[in-house]
């Protein structure tokens, strides 16, 4: 098992509620949950994200070793340049999520909480004759998240990872609680999944099982490079690509705004017409309460589900968008 680490410092900030699996160790929210989201949207605050995996990759061949192993061109990556990747089994299933930058001299990324553990494993055993070293770095530095829009400054000491969505922060751990300070106000995770659901992203561990691949989610545009050479999983990857289409999609549901409950990440999800006794074409994989858009949710489901069906989320009416076309 991962090993516990603490608590993050940020739990003792006024109205903080700790948050549950997968993201223990941070707070939740801060005692208003459309408050923060809509603090987010208009660029505003940080999310703590200490309890997410923080992992290094030094030495001059280290570019051109990940290149081998991850779904992303990253050989040529450069300074600065914020990416993420996949890595696959041989049958081409997703194993890890990686959210990664360059600083010139080594290679910084961020996976999944207790991941990490796992993904250094898998990196060690690829070594060979590399020039190249793995590090944990959890326990010396945190994550940090700005929104899209944020004009807070980044200490010089800490690496940045730049996208569409906001800054990552990998940031001395001893300076969280300053940071925070100086730049707040803290937001917690749940307002941050909810707009993560609104912008369709998938998370590792939630819109993912032990069989998705990455066609299922979207991932293809984001995370895999199709022209790359070869790679664990590839062969499974340029199949799909080239001559079918992949068993499961992702959807964007709106969910019944009348329910008092959510429905749970694996909750099933069923055509309304046949009820909920009928048969179960996939699964919840995260509901939020968004701010405008009410209760949402992704989802996994089956291709052939017809896309303009209405469905159930376990007990609750569901409208369905398409993100990933059948």
């Amino acid at each position: 098992m991962p090993r516990q680490r603490e608590a993050s410092p940020l739990l003792s900030l006024p109205g903080a509620v700790p948050a549950e699996a997968p993201d223990e160790g941070v707070a939740a929210h801060y005692g208003d949950l459309f408050r923060e989201q809509r603090t987010l949207a208009d660029g505003r605050g940080l999310v703590d994200l200490s309890h997410r995996g923080v992992v290094t990759v030094s030495g001059p061949e280290r570019l051109s070793w990940l290149h081998l192993l991850l779904t992303q061109h990253v050989s040529d990556l450069a300074p600065g340049h914020a990416t993420e990747a996949l890595i696959l089994s041989a049958n081409g299933h997703i194993e890890h999520a990686l959210y990664l930058v360059d600083d010139g001299e080594t290679t910084w990324l961020h996976t999944e909480p207790g991941d990490e553990e796992a993904l250094i494993a898998y990196l060690e055993s690829m070594k060979f004759f590399y020039r190249v070293e793995v590090a944990d770095r959890t326990d010396e530095y945190a994550v940090v998240h700005l929104p899209a829009g944020s004009i807070a400054e980044a200490p010089k000491d800490a690496v940045v990872r730049e996208t569409p969505h906001g800054r990552d922060l990998f940031l001395p751990r001893g300076e969280l609680e300053s940071f925070a300070a100086a730049h707040g106000p803290a937001v917690g995770t749940l307002a941050l999944e909810a707009l993560r659901v609104e912008a369709h992203r998938p998370r590792l561990g939630m819109e993912t099982d032990h069989r998705t691949i990455p066609h299922e989610l979207g991932w293809l545009g984001t995370a895999v490079h199709l022209q790359k050479g070869c790679y664990r999983g590839q062969e499974t990857v340029a199949r799909v690509h080239n001559l079918g289409k992949p068993p499961r999609r992702l959807v964007f549901l709106h969910l019944d705004g009348s329910e008092v409950h959510l429905p749970p990440h694996g909750a099933p999800v069923r055509l309304a017409a046949d009820g909920a006794e009928g048969r179960q074409l996939g699964f919840v994989t995260t509901s939020a309460r968004h701010h405008e858009l009410g209760p949402i949710a992704l989802a996994l489901v089956k291709r052939n589900v017809p896309v303009d069906a209405p469905l159930l989320a376990e007990s609750t009416a569901a409208a369905q968008e398409v993100v990933v076309e059948p």
